[in-house]
């Protein structure tokens, strides 16, 4: 159940509010029902930008001088079976925060939080419920899954996969082509298995190379630092330099 409205269509059905000084193109998409049949207004702040083809779903907030670039999509409803469970395509609050910049083609599912002057490169996808702190930049074709944190400042660079609830701690850094795995058993609609998810977690001013392999569990310490290609298979402790295939501590990061 998907009715498309223009700005001045959901105006009249008293379903958008937006500041005067919102620039909204003309053919900028709204659908303010989802698919339970429940509809949900749009917000738009003072001096945001939504650009042409861009789709803002119902319960959507934008915040003031954010840009909206063409083709993004915010808000969506999640929609079939994924992990262990079936969505029904029930919309949800979505915020995203002041000066906020979502690049042409990304995509935002519903109940996902952005701070403020968070950057979202162009054609990354952020499942349901994910929150992002204030400050942090997000690279393009990133994929990252539902419920998971991050934090404030933090940067992940293109191309990376982070699965879903993981947790990312404030200033971490997550080279280009990193991937985190969270299923220790591999499980696909088993019905006499249900899949036991566990995230790695990334804590506080972490850094982590390109092109590393994260396992279910993990825990990278505060202010470690991974070396590019790593397979990491156990803690680092914070504040530890590691490397490698699998990845063992070699030294410790020098504070300056």
């Amino acid at each position: 159940m998907s009715t498309e409205f223009t700005a001045a269509e959901l105006l009249a059905a008293g379903l958008l509010h937006a500041d005067d000084d919102a620039r909204i193109s003309p053919r900028a998409v709204f659908v303010p029902a989802d698919e339970e049949g429940v509809s949900r207004p749009v917000r738009i702040g003072a001096g945001a930008v939504i650009e042409a083809f861009a789709v803002l779903h119902g319960g959507t907030t934008i915040g003031q001088d954010a840009r909206v670039e063409a083709h993004v999509v915010v808000g969506k409803p999640e929609l079939g079976y994924a992990v262990g469970q079936t969505y029904p395509g029930a919309g949800a609050a979505t915020t995203i925060g002041d000066q906020v910049v979502l690049r042409a083609g990304a995509v935002v599912y519903a109940g996902v939080e952005l701070g403020a002057r968070v950057l979202v490169g162009h054609h990354t996808l952020l499942r349901s419920a994910v929150t992002i702190g204030a400050g942090s930049l997000l690279g393009h074709h990133l994929t990252v899954e539902r419920a998971t944190r991050i934090g404030r400042d933090v940067r992940c660079s293109p191309g990376s996969h982070i699965t879903s609830s993981t947790l990312i701690g404030d200033r971490v850094f997550l080279g280009a082509g990193v991937r985190t795995i969270n299923d220790k058993t591999l499980t696909w609609r088993d019905p006499d298995r249900e899949p036991v998810l566990v995230p790695p977690r990334f804590e506080a001013g972490a850094k982590v190379g390109t092109a590393c392999v994260v396992l279910g569990g993990i825990t990278v310490g505060t202010g470690a630092l991974v070396g590019g290609g790593s397979l990491i298979t156990r803690d680092i402790p914070a504040g530890a330099i590691a490397y490698g295939h699998p990845a063992r501590v070699h030294g410790q990061v020098v504070a300056r």
